[in-house]
């Protein structure tokens, strides 16, 4: 869990006051909803006085965009480990894609983003901000991989972002949006390994060499 305090601070020591009023923040309103979440039991979860959240943010919106802030950090804190190997173009994707297939297939993440398309209309760069950043972290070290596949000659491909994008969302697809549908009670019939290798398999019957 991170403070709301931007790049340039992060050298500066981590309040804890605020760091609990984030967290609880972020409790009410999965829980809850934006519209129905109140102020007041925050502060008294976060065991500060409303004076003093609001010290820190000056309105539920500020808080709200602080909390997706914070969630997309500890997003991109897990998604450092989703790295590819130096290995052959098998080992390597599938490395990602399971990897991939874990991340998108978190129940928490899964709620994150079902926070932030709801309340999408009120708060459309932030939601936008969110969903690029998390394409993005996982896209670039994907589409350097496969670029560097290519030139290695294990795979034929002239756009490196298009075959990610089909790999991402071969994955993305059974773990992350079936369920974001129909409910998190609805378990795929793979698990995240046969989902990844199938997505592998499918990967290289057309871009394989």
């Amino acid at each position: 869990m991170r403070s709301h305090s931007n790049t340039a601070a992060a050298a500066e020591p981590v309040d804890p006051r605020c760091q609990a009023i984030v967290r609880e923040a972020r409790r009410h309103f999965m829980a809850d909803g934006y519209a129905a979440t109140r102020i007041e039991p925050i502060a008294r979860a976060a065991a500060v006085s409303t004076a003093t959240l609001y010290g820190y943010f000056p309105s539920k919106q500020h808080l709200f965009t602080a909390v997706i802030s914070d969630a997309s950090a500890d997003f991109s804190a897990q998604m450092e480990y989703v790295r590819v190997s130096d290995g052959h173009a098998r080992e390597q994707l599938t490395l990602f894609a399971t990897a991939y297939a874990d991340f998108m297939g978190d129940a928490f993440v899964r709620s994150v983003f079902r926070l932030v398309m709801a309340e999408r209309p009120r708060f459309r760069d932030v939601a936008q901000g969110f969903f690029d950043k998390g394409r993005s972290d996982f896209g670039r070290p994907l589409m350097a991989a496969l670029a560097r596949l290519a030139e290695r000659g294990e795979l034929k491909i002239d756009k490196p972002s298009w075959a990610a994008g089909q790999l991402m969302g071969m994955v993305e697809h059974p773990v992350f949006f079936m369920p974001l549908v129909t409910g998190d009670e609805v378990q795929a019939a793979r698990t995240n390994g046969q989902i990844a290798a199938d997505a592998v398999e499918t990967f290289l019957a057309r871009y394989g060499t």
